[in-house]
Formats: C-alpha cells, structure tokens, sequence
C-alpha cells in the first residue's frame, strides 16, 4: 500500500535522460475536446472492464473507473480512464499480452514513474493505465473522482476549467501535456481541499 506522503504528494519527476514516456509509433493526442456529459459512458466503461477481467481473470487486483467520464455530470473527453492495479506492473508479460488479444495497444511506459503504463482501446476509447500494488497514483485518483462526484460546485468549477482549458490548447495547437498543464493550478486546490477533507493533510 502507499504511503500517506506518497498519497499527498504529487511526482512530477521528468524522464530520466534518455528516456521516453511514448512507445515508438505512439504519442500524445491533439485536438483538446471536452464534450457534455454522457450517459453511455458509465455504460461504456462496464464493456471495457468486462473485457479487462476476461483478460486477466484474478490477476487484477482492482479496477476503477476514474477521471471525468466516471463523475456523473461533468464534462469530458469521450475517452474512459481506467485504474488497474496487477501485482507487478513492470512484468509486462503477465498481462499485456492477454490485453492485447482484447484489443488493447501499449502506448505509454514510465519504469521511473511507479512502473506505469498507459493502453489505449479504441472502440469503446479508453485510456488504461496499469499500476503495481504501492502506487499512490490509484488512491489520489478515487480521492478526487469521489470528491467530485459529492461536491457538485468542485465539479462546476473543474468542467469550466476544463473547457477553458480546452479552448486555449486548441487555438495554440497544443497536445494533450499541455491541455493537462492549463488545468493543473485548479487541480492541484481541488485535491489540497480533498485531502484535508479526507484527513490526510491539515
């Protein structure tokens, strides 16, 4: 399990030299779009984690729905972000391979970075991120994804953000870092206020 400080901190470690977030042929998305809520997303998220668990079977230790499209209400990309959490994230061979063949594609790799990996799915789309048990990442996710989901006015304040956001990165033909930077002051005190609520910081 992580740690309290590992919760509340946020690891904005670049690569190390040399090193890459993208596998080859892989990049970030550009094109920033934040689209009204959906229904059919909470809909598209149960394929997707059918698919994952079809895949793995007991080898996934948890699976969540996070990020925008798991908020009821609130404005999004129209891709699902999901949460799974393997045993050894950096022992590609125990689970890529069975992803793989469900149509997943390898398109991120962060050994320096909690080990994370970064899938994508194209229909429905989805964005799985794979994450090892002691990772903070999976937590903070949960911690803001059900804040949102219990405070409409954080969720407000986020969806407003978020499609300002959006609307400057497209007109300066930003990709998808860069629409993430935009939002990232207004993040960083939405978590601030979900932490303090959940007792993890004063």
């Amino acid at each position: 399990m992580p740690s309290r400080v590992d919760i509340v901190i946020f690891h904005d470690d670049p690569p190390p030299p040399g090193e890459q977030r993208y596998v080859p042929g892989a990049g970030p998305w550009t094109g920033a779009r934040v689209d009204e809520p959906d229904e059919r997303w909470t809909q598209w998220y149960d394929v997707l984690a059918e698919r994952v668990r079809g895949a793995l079977g007991w080898r996934v230790l948890d699976l969540q729905h996070i990020g925008s499209t798991s908020v009821p209400g609130l404005a999004a990309k129209p891709i699902i972000d999901i949460d799974l959490v393997v045993a050894d994230a950096a022992d590609e061979a125990a689970y890529l391979p069975a992803l793989e063949a469900r149509g997943f594609e390898l398109q991120v790799r962060e050994p320096w970075w909690f080990e994370h990996r970064v899938l994508r799915h194209t229909d429905p789309r989805c964005h799985l991120h794979v994450f090892g048990p002691e990772a903070p990442e999976p937590v903070k996710h949960r911690i803001f994804r059900d804040w949102l989901r219990g405070n409409p006015d954080e969720r407000d304040l986020y969806a407003a953000t978020k499609r300002e956001a959006a609307e400057a990165a497209r007109a300066a033909g930003e990709h998808s870092m860069q629409y993430n930077a935009r939002k990232e002051k207004v993040v960083r005190e939405i978590y601030a206020r979900a932490f303090a609520a959940a007792g993890l910081v004063d």
